[in-house]
């Protein structure tokens, strides 16, 4: 059995009576594409920081590649890379290619060495930065700033990435050049690597498992497939034109599980989550009962994101029924 390249151990973090991160431990193995999912404030980032010890936790312990990170850190930083907040990890008054030698000399990586050289480049490639590779960071848009600051997180050979939202500034097409790079680096050469997106379709596309923090705690860590079955019902989407009444509308917000409800004049499309299929006909006729027309009824796959926010809202939920 392989053992785990990050193992993070009742790991807590307080600033005075706020609890940050609140007794969180998992493992990661070898080669292995994890998402931190949460809402803002949910404790994501400073877990992040607490786990590469740029935070001195209240509690716990975390190892990378086996090496106590809050002991060791300079040990660990070897096998590490990370990218934070954006592009400010990055010097601005540096060439692209200056910044990858800086940031890989600190590990004793030379930029005059050819192999290094090779994997900068090859690197610089895959994100599109080739021929900006001497252009002054501060010339280059938000996007490509985001693209230097990747690409300095992994001009070392590392064994761990921590990237939080890799993709925020990126268009589409640079986000799913990244999303292959990562793929083909974890495939290929078993980077493993820890990630925070709100965007869902990168999770959803590239990670082989989620971690759902909220209220600095895990609720949920799984497969996205794993989630997204763990909240599959049969949703059904209704649209339905003419007259829809406040109190038709408070009847069927009372009898089912609605996701979503908007109005456009006289017409409404709502989404409701049916535990049993039997329940449609008399959802339908709810819909029409003030005299509207039913203009189509289609069924509802889950995703992640649908997953996501049925689990955070469930949870919220249930610490409002404890709540004195």
């Amino acid at each position: 059995m392989t053992d785990p390249v990050i193992e993070v151990s009742n790991l807590t973090k307080r600033y005075g009576d706020v609890v940050a991160v609140d007794d969180v431990s998992f493992s990661v193995a070898p080669g292995t594409i994890v998402g931190v999912l949460g809402p803002n404030g949910a404790g994501k980032t400073t877990m992040l920081k607490a786990i590469l010890g740029l935070l001195v936790p209240t509690a716990g312990e975390v190892h990378v590649c086996g090496i106590d990170v809050h002991d060791h850190p300079a040990q660990a930083y070897r096998s590490v890379g990370a990218t934070l907040e954006g592009a400010r990890n990055v010097y601005w008054r540096l060439t692209v290619r200056e910044n990858l030698a800086f940031f890989a000399g600190l590990a004793g990586d030379s930029a005059r060495d050819l192999a290094v050289r090779e994997r900068h480049d090859d690197l610089l490639s895959q994100l599109g930065l080739l021929d900006r590779a001497d252009d002054v960071v501060n010339e280059l848009s938000r996007g490509m700033k985001q693209k230097v600051a990747l690409a300095c997180a992994l001009a070392r050979d590392i064994d761990v990435a921590f990237l939080d939202e890799p993709t925020l500034g990126l268009d589409v097409e640079s986000s799913l050049d990244l999303r292959r790079e990562l793929r083909r680096l974890a495939d290929e050469r078993g980077l493993t690597v820890m990630l925070t997106s709100h965007d869902m379709s990168v999770i959803e596309d590239l990670c082989d498992r989620v971690i759902v923090v909220n209220h600095g705690q895990i609720v949920a860590d799984d497969a996205v497939t794993g989630l997204v079955e763990l909240f599959r019902t049969s949703a059904v989407r209704i649209i339905v034109d003419g007259p829809l009444s406040d109190s038709t509308e408070t009847t069927i917000r009372s009898q089912y599980t609605v996701e979503s409800w908007d109005r456009e004049g006289d017409r409404v499309r709502l989404v409701v989550a049916l535990e049993d299929g039997n329940e449609l006909p008399g959802l339908t006729a709810s819909c029409i009962a003030d005299g509207g027309r039913l203009v189509s009824v289609n069924t509802v796959e889950p995703n992640l994101t649908e997953a996501f926010l049925r689990l955070t809202r469930q949870e919220r939920d249930d610490a409002l029924e404890v709540s004195p």
